[in-house]
């Protein structure tokens, strides 16, 4: 059998890396992990759960009380050929992807015991390797042996857009104001969280998408695995 890499995609919100890293993964038959998608997953238990007050903040202390009883997993669906994302038990792939959620997202992934959690469990997934994982700490903590590193940033309008139309396309009522309010807000809090925040790792390569499109951002990405592959293969 022939030998597999790691691929990590680092970045901000709304930079399409869940997209290209998904093609990345079917083109190469890997498996992908949406590491945001386990972030969301637990903002959404925390909001079914009343971990959040009154006043909108959140009580760390219940949700990490809480924290045994979430089980966070993926599961491939062969109608749409992708990894969808549990929460114990429970399809939530749809439910994830609301304003809601995204808007308490930032301040549950900045708990550290919810960030060890999701790591190990991160950590475990790639320890096969052929796993195609995106998120905001991957490449410079989950795994930062991968043989491909890609960090991917856009224009923030451009980000905001694109949210806007995926959201609008998905049946959701939210304004252009609100999409780039949020990113700005997530953008601030992932840069200066104490733990984990989102950097660029010294190896990885910089991929700026705002004017490319998404078969240019294809090619190129497989272009750089393909360079890894060989050079395993050659090892």
């Amino acid at each position: 059998m022939r030998n597999k890499i790691n691929i990590a995609i680092d970045g901000y919100s709304s930079c399409g890396k869940s997209t290209i890293a998904k093609a990345v993964a079917k083109g190469l038959d890997y498996f992908y992990v949406d590491s945001g998608a386990m972030y969301r997953a637990i903002a959404l238990y925390a909001l079914q759960n009343n971990c959040f007050k009154k006043d909108l903040s959140l009580d760390e202390d219940l949700l990490i009380r809480l924290l045994d009883h979430v089980i966070v997993s993926f599961k491939y669906n062969t109608e749409n050929g992708q990894q969808e994302i549990y929460l114990n038990g429970e399809n939530v792939e749809k439910e994830i992807r609301s304003i809601q959620v995204s808007n308490h997202v930032s301040p549950v992934s900045k708990i550290k015991e919810v960030r060890q959690k999701l790591v190990r469990l991160q950590k475990r997934l790639a320890e096969a390797k052929g796993v195609v994982m995106d998120g905001r700490d991957i490449g410079t903590v989950v795994i930062p042996d991968a043989e491909l590193k890609i960090f991917m940033m856009a224009d923030p309008a451009v980000r905001a857009q694109r949210r806007f139309d995926e959201l609008k396309a998905n049946g959701l009522n939210v304004t252009l104001e609100e999409i780039t309010a949020n990113l700005q807000s997530r953008d601030e809090m992932d840069v200066n969280r104490e733990i984990d925040p989102l950097r660029q790792a010294d190896d990885a390569v910089v991929v700026d998408n705002s004017n490319l499109t998404l078969e240019e951002q294809y090619q190129f990405v497989m272009g750089q695995a393909i360079k890894r592959l060989e050079g395993v293969h050659q090892q």
